[in-house]
């Protein structure tokens, strides 16, 4: 599931990916461990309303290489 973060359509950040929630387009959540709890707790509880899978990935700068960018991610959706 973590190689499609790579490769597969995705959502990265914390904003952008709540909206894609909200869309219904979201089937997997991704969000790091040291990311701030105050930021990332909102998308957390949405996508528990919403029925979304949530895993957990150990870093932010882990998470923001799995979806092949340079910098770290807080959050990010698999569409």
């Amino acid at each position: 599931m973590l190689d499609e973060l790579k490769t597969g359509k995705k959502t990265v950040g914390v904003k952008e990916t709540q909206k894609a929630v909200r869309d219904g387009r979201v089937r997997r959540l991704f969000i790091a461990d040291d990311a701030d709890e105050r930021i990332v707790g909102p998308l957390v509880a949405l996508c528990e309303q919403t029925d979304v899978p949530v895993e957990r990935v150990a870093t932010m700068r882990e998470l923001g290489a799995l979806c092949g960018i340079d910098v770290g991610a807080a959050a990010a959706g698999l569409l």
